[in-house]
């Protein structure tokens, strides 16, 4: 009766949508007024010691486990309890426990192979055949995943202003599809390095069969242990999520190291406007290491590291819509990821995938390019937007 009780108080201020709740003694609830929009049905009680540990990882683990069943749309469940004041997210007092992290060379090597190394196999099914897994870009609204890809690329590139023959540095550098653009269209030199095997092999093989060795390499290597002369243009896309708050200064160091005066470099990731944070449920089963930086935070250490902001960019709306085709598309391959992975990890990535869209719409999380150059504030780029597109 006590856990009931907990959970009708905790659930009836978490939506601002009408919700139906069957509990697990078969008795329905409803919060809010007019015809349900989603219903949740809990299989059995979770225990309030570990709601009140924290929600996120409680509730997340007994969705995985078919302990709890949604029927209706979980992105929209989840909007819903993020723009709801009153939420479980933003109760401080369910999110007692998270995860410890650790980001060594060691542990970083180990938390993106832990997510990246899935296999090449499993991306291919419901990434676009660019293999890019990050966000992209809708020039129009009807736009395909894999076009608004390739906007994306073309759009963080002409962002550098490029000259053929400067050599270029991607961090991070995921299936290899930016930096060899910028190899075969726009003739720079490029360098990518990075920590999944899986990722190494397959960018080194596009190298070869496109006939770029003369003009492309890859590495697999830590970026604190990179040793190279400087670059006229660095990117980085989708990577200082993955390098822990204690190494954010020595990411933006890095890369003022590696960056030639003058140079430019476009940084590319999630960032959260409210300050920095991570999830206990994504940090323990989809993204270990992870944390989402705050925008002043990254801005800081930016500064710090002897560098100037020349454009911001969010792409908040645009990670919303490029998760939705990504979860799309996993739902279409869903019975044959579920034969080779089992029904809770496509219970687990289908709930991943809907919860940060349901995270980005709600403004919870954003995407933000950082344009910044070494020395004065885009001194040798074109003084309107205009030369970007």
């Amino acid at each position: 009766m006590i856990d009931k009780l907990f959970y009708k108080t905790l659930l009836s201020k978490s939506f601002n949508i009408p919700v139906k709740v069957i509990y697990w003694d078969g008795k329905a609830e409803q919060y809010g007024d007019g015809e349900p929009e989603a219903t949740i049905t809990f299989k059995e009680a979770i225990p309030v010691k570990d709601i009140t540990r924290n929600a996120s990882i409680a509730l997340g683990e007994a969705y995985m486990d078919g302990r709890i069943e949604i029927d209706g749309s979980i992105q929209k469940l989840i909007y819903a309890a993020y723009v709801s004041a009153g939420s479980f997210f933003h109760d401080s007092k369910l999110k007692r426990f998270l995860p410890k992290q650790s980001h060594s060379e060691k542990h970083s090597k180990y938390d993106v192979q832990k997510h990246y190394d899935l296999g090449n196999d499993f991306y291919k099914l419901w990434l676009d055949s660019t293999m890019t897994y990050s966000c992209a870009y809708f020039e129009h609204p009807d736009d395909t995943l894999e076009q608004a890809q390739l906007n994306k690329v073309h759009h963080i590139i002409k962002k550098l202003h490029p000259q053929p023959g400067k050599r270029l540095l991607d961090i991070g550098c995921g299936w290899g599809t930016l930096m060899l653009t910028a190899a075969k269209e726009y003739h720079l030199d490029v360098s990518g390095i990075t920590l999944s095997e899986e990722q190494y092999k397959f960018v080194q093989q596009k190298i070869k069969d496109e006939g770029l060795e003369d003009h492309a390499r890859v590495y697999l290597e830590d970026y604190r242990e990179l040793k190279a002369e400087p670059f006229d243009y660095i990117t980085s896309v989708g990577m200082f999520e993955h390098v822990g708050s204690e190494n954010l200064a020595t990411y933006f160091n890095t890369i003022a190291k590696y960056l030639n005066n003058d140079g430019v470099a476009l940084i590319h990731g999630i960032t959260r406007q409210q300050g920095g944070a991570y999830n206990g449920w994504i940090n323990q089963y989809i993204f270990p290491g992870g944390y989402v930086p705050g925008l002043t935070e990254n801005l800081q250490h930016i500064i710090t590291a002897g560098m100037q902001v020349f454009d911001l960019e969010t792409l908040r709306r645009h990670y919303q819509h490029t998760l939705e085709h990504w979860d799309r598309n996993f739902n279409e391959h869903r019975t044959e990821i579920q034969a080779k992975m089992g029904e809770k990890f496509v219970r687990m990535w289908d709930l991943y995938l809907q919860a940060c869209a349901a995270s980005f719409e709600s403004g919870n999380i954003d995407c933000i390019q950082y344009l910044i150059s070494k020395g004065p504030s885009g001194k040798d780029l074109p003084m309107t937007r205009e030369y970007i597109y």
